[in-house]
Formats: structure tokens, sequence, C-alpha cells
């Protein structure tokens, strides 16, 4: 589990800078020197060299230029994975472990140093390093085929008089950047530690991240956080985009290079380009990567643990299989870690999202979870068979990030092996591309049995409902809609569905009795003769051993 970090609010190129063109999931074998590795490093100004002039624009101090695109970039990434990793240490790390949040807050960016990538249409900023953000990244401004490293120069921040900070070095480097809108009045992107991102997305709220990859999540041995160590920032040639950032990326097991095109105009639209390399063998190599937190919801909410009546920046995953079937599936706050696979081949599209958009259902008026964005995966290419994962790990409060989804590939990853990936993310409100059939919009678990009626011990009563698409065309005296429920053990009872007399949806209920603490994952969707009129609900239903007796 991992501890939040909330960041401050505030077609393919001529040149060569594009990856390839939706690519499948490729694997390829490679070699090199430790010359030609070297000498590749210095041409993109990865390594020092000497001798080096600076070219000066206001408080910005830049290195000389040095050729630049993404196949250059790439090939530098996979001689990389050829030489054994060296672990990067922090410069200072006593200094830097007394600039905590609070002393972080009070360094501000001087917005006369912002860059005007893109002419001022994409402006960024930099972040300060601190005690949670130790190493330092390089930031590269792309022009055409040359890049030129921005130096580090503490001047570009403005810090009081007994901030520890000023005890640093005066070139220790900048932690990350963030996007912010041309007005330079809020960012709406931001990088800051390891290979994590994040978008504040059509409702201009942060929320969950996203990440390049994610290795052995949930394993028995330690996961392993791969970082980006340089980033690359240019004007977008893409309609509707603005900018492209393309991130150098290292860790001891993988290096890669990650190319996003991106876009703000309402949505944010990334579109994203990757070739990884790995330095040794992976056992889960989760790809396409989104973590998020999840505390509790109206479904099965402890009694008095928050006074609000939910928390969580996403409620569900979501799966368009490559079969065209719709999967909702209700995220859990479990008592131990659970990881829930759903095989599929050339899916369609998966995401964690925030559909509950009232403000009633979280009363929170300082971090506005309704506002939360969700975040949607297109892959694009063959994917080929594989799996999306769900991690779902035990939380007692809303500062970790308890949830992490990704697509897995069944061809398992060894040393030596190359990887291509392209897909679109999308940060948004809605799911970008809603099906005909109907979604989930709640689903709420209490006492089974019958109202009135002496209850049953161990029996758990679920109501699902169901709104818009086909169900939010039928009449309320519509007939022949039946529910379809399966579930992996325990006796199902009571099933039944009917038009809510209040809005449009649809209420399907059941009772479900199982004898012991083992999960149950249960199924479900409504019907009417031929015609599937709901995605799919799939729910791991975690008993309470004290309840079933």
């Amino acid at each position: 589990m991992h501890k939040r970090s909330e960041l401050p609010h505030g077609a393919a190129d001529p040149a060569g800078r594009a990856g390839p063109a939706d690519p499948p999931i490729s694997i390829v074998r490679s070699g090199l020197s430790r010359r030609t590795f070297l000498t590749a490093a210095a041409a993109l100004g990865l390594l020092p060299v000497g001798g080096r002039a600076f070219a000066e624009e206001g408080l910005l101090s830049f290195e000389n230029a040095k050729p630049f695109s993404f196949d250059l970039l790439a090939e530098h990434a996979r001689r990389m994975a050829m030489q054994p990793y060296i672990a990067p240490q922090p410069r200072d790390p006593e200094v830097l472990d007394q600039i905590d949040f609070d002393a972080h807050w009070k360094i501000k960016y001087k917005p006369e140093a912002t860059l005007k990538v893109a002419d001022g249409e994409a402006p960024v900023r930099l972040f300060h390093l601190g005690r949670y953000f130790q190493l330092p990244v390089g930031i590269h401004v792309v022009d055409g085929d040359q890049s030129r490293r921005l130096r580090y120069d503490p001047a570009v921040f403005e810090m009081p008089a007994d901030s520890p900070a000023r005890k640093l070095p005066r070139d220790i480097g900048y932690a990350g950047l963030r996007v912010m809108a041309p007005d330079q009045k809020n960012d709406w992107l931001a990088f800051l530690g390891a290979a994590y991102f994040r978008s504040s997305g059509e409702l201009d709220q942060f929320g969950l991240s996203a990440r390049a990859l994610a290795i052995d999540v949930a394993m028995p041995t330690p996961e392993e956080f791969p970082r980006f160590t340089d980033y690359f920032l240019e004007r977008s040639t893409t309609p509707g985009h603005e900018l492209v950032i393309t991130c150098l990326i290292d860790s001891p097991r993988m290096t890669g290079v990650f190319r996003m095109d991106v876009g703000k105009h309402g949505p944010v639209v990334m579109d994203i380009d990757s070739r990884f390399f790995a330095r040794g063998d992976i056992a889960r190599l989760g790809l396409a990567p989104l973590t998020s937190m999840f505390w509790f919801s109206e479904t099965d909410r402890p009694d008095r643990v928050d006074w609000r009546p939910e928390v969580h920046d996403s409620d569900g995953l979501a799966i368009h299989t490559g079969g065209n079937e719709r999967i909702w599936r209700p995220l859990n706050n479990p008592s131990v870690v659970r990881t829930s696979s759903f095989t599929d081949k050339n899916p369609k599209g998966f995401g964690l999202l925030q559909r509950d958009r009232a403000f009633s259902n979280y009363e929170d008026d300082g971090v506005f979870y309704e506002k939360r964005p969700s975040v949607w995966i297109e892959p694009k290419g063959d994917w080929g068979r594989g799996e999306v994962q769900l991690v779902e790990i035990p939380t007692d409060d809303e500062i970790h990030d308890n949830i992490v989804t990704y697509w897995i590939s069944e061809k398992p990853v060894k040393k030596g092996d190359e990887i291509s990936l392209s897909y679109r993310l999308t940060w948004a409100k809605d799911e970008p591309h809603p099906g005909e059939v109907s979604a989930v919009t709640a689903t709420r678990i209490g006492r089974g049995g019958i109202a009135g009626q002496p209850r049953p011990k161990g029996v758990v009563k679920f109501a699902v409902d169901f709104d818009g698409g086909f169900v939010a065309k039928l009449d309320r005296q519509t007939e022949g809609v039946k529910a379809v429920v399966s579930t992996s053990r325990g006796e199902l009872s009571n099933i039944d569905c009917y038009s809510v007399k209040v809005g449009t949806a649809w209420r399907m209920t059941f009772d479900l009795k199982a004898e012991d603490a083992d999960p149950v994952d249960l199924r479900a969707y409504l019907r009417r003769g031929d015609q599937t009129l709901t995605e799919t609900w799939l729910y791991q239903f975690l008993p309470d051993p004290d309840s079933a007796a």
C-alpha cells in the first residue's frame, strides 16, 4: 500500500519523435558494448560532458542543444538495460529530510520562471526536492530534432529565509513538473515521484494516478518502482493536443521510454507509445497501471468509521472485453490483500471509474470526491491474450492508495525482452465510450429475508440498481425482464427485479447465504428474452464470519 502524496494545485512526427503506430505487444532481443552506450548517452545529454555552454532565457539556464528523437532515446534505454543497474543516491539526504510537507509547501515556483512550452499553450512549472522526493530528474526542452537540458537554479523558487532548502547545493536538481492552464491559475497534469503521473481531468480535481508500468504488485517479493529519470517536453503536432512529454525510465529490472501526446479540451486525452527493455526476469509486469483509493462506499459502510457517507477516488473497475461484454466490478476494502483476474483477448478498454457524482453522497467540501476523474484505457493494436488484474489492499484511512489495476500479457517477461505498447488514456467525468446496455449505478448490502418477518441468520440481501441505456427506455409495467444471478458458492433466494418508482432505474434484489468466511464471487445482469439489457455486475463478497452462525 502506498501513502498518497497530494500534488499542489495549481500522427507520426516527421522528425521521428513519434513512437510506433499501434504496435502489438512484441518481444525482441538486443546487445551492446559499454563504449557504444556511453557515446549514445552523451549525445542525448544524459551524461556530463565537459566544456558546455549555457543559453540564458530570463531566470532559466539551458545546456547546449543535443540530438533528440523518440527512437534515439529508445535506443539509449535499450542499451541501459544491458548494463548493471546503479541505484541513484540522494545528495544531502539529511537536509532534504528537513523539507517536510509544510516546508515544501512554503517553497513557491516563481511565475516569471515558467517554461513556455508550445508558445505558452502548455506552461510548465517545476517542483522542488524534499523529504518525500529526494531524487532529481532531468528536464529537457525539445525544438525540432534537438533538445536542451534545463539547469537547476534556486533563484527560480521563492522560499522563506529559514527554509532548509537554502542549505542545498546550487545544482541539486528538480523533483518533477506540472503543466498549468494557459492562464497559469491552476495545474492540470503533474509528475512527481517514481513513474507516477496525475491529471485533474474534465472536472479539474486531482484523484487517482496512472503509472508507466508496475512490477510485482502484491507478490511475496517487494514491489519494484521504476522512475522517470528525464522528461523531454515539446509542442504536439496532433490536432487538438498541446504537449508531448517523453520520459526515460530506469529501475533494477526494467528500462524504457514512455511518450505521452497530451491534449486538454474538456477531458484530458493522452496517446501513449512506450517501449520497455527488461534487465531481468519479471514475474508480474503490469502494463497501463492505474492506482486509486477506496475506503468505503454505500455498498458496505462500516459503522461510525467516519462521519462522511462515502470516501473513495474510484468506486469500480469497468471492462469492455474483446468479446464485447461490458463488466462492472464494484471495489472492496478487504481485510487481507485480494487479487482478482479477468481473462481476455484484445480488450477494447478498461479503467477505474468514479460513477457516483452526487455531492450529498460524500459531503466533503474540502476534497470533492464527487469530482475525482474517471480514467479509461483504450488499447491500440494487438494486445493479445492476457488478463486485467485488480488488486485490493486493506486500508483504514483515505491517505493510502490501496487499489491497483493493470493488464498482464500471457507472455512471461524474461531478461533481454523488449515490449512495445500503445494505448489512449482518457481522464474524464464518465467512461468515454459507453455502450447501449444499462450501467450499474449502485450496489447495496443489508440483512436478508423479508421485511416484517423474522430475519434468517447468515443471510445477506443485495440490491443492485441499473440505469441509462436499455432499461431507461422501458415502461414501468414492462414484462419479461429477468434477473440472471449466479454464485461461486452458497445459496441464492428471493431473486427479483423491478422498475424503481422514482426515476428510470431498474433494481435487482436477491439473498445469499454463505456458510463461512471464504470469498464469494457473484455475477448478475438483467435480460429480456434473448436481449441482454445491462452490463454484467461482478462482485466479490467477503462474508462476516461472526454473522454466519
